[in-house]
């Protein structure tokens, strides 16, 4: 399962010109799930998301987390992420997950999110979405979690 979250000012996403999810200060994070993911993956994933430490401590030190700054967390479904894109100029899409698991998956991961964490909102699997957000840095990283 792979991740790619941005630290941001704010973020929100779009479906149809109605916003279906923001968050003030916080992660914006892009998720992909791969062909063979499970839910341990995706406990593992938002583990990682809630406890990364990607905003800055009284030294100006990336030390604190998601937690630590009580931010939003913003998990939006995007399944061109897991790719390949190892050649030619259009990607392959055989790594992802078939749609009914991956929507599975995001919703299970979601669901965790919620339970966890006191600012949670997403994005819609398979929709349309325009996603608008301020990256603050720009701080990206990119968190790709495998089996065991």
């Amino acid at each position: 399962m792979i991740g790619l979250l941005q630290r941001v000012r704010r973020a929100h996403v779009e479906i149809a010109g109605d916003s279906v999810g923001a968050i003030a200060e916080g992660l914006l994070v892009l998720v992909g799930v791969e062909r063979g993911d499970s839910t341990v993956e995706a406990d593992r994933l938002l583990t990682r998301l809630l406890n990364y430490r990607v905003f800055a401590d009284a030294d100006d030190k990336m030390n604190r987390s998601l937690r630590e700054v009580a931010g939003g967390l913003l998990l939006v479904p995007q399944f061109t992420l897991p790719a390949d894109t190892r050649k030619g100029n259009r990607p392959g899409f055989s790594p992802a997950a078939p749609p009914a698991e991956g929507e599975r998956l995001f919703a299970y991961l979601l669901s965790q999110a919620q339970a966890l964490h006191p600012q949670v909102a997403a994005g819609r699997f398979g929709a349309d979405m325009q996603v608008h957000l301020i990256n603050n840095g720009p701080v990206t990283f990119w968190l790709q979690v495998k089996g065991a």
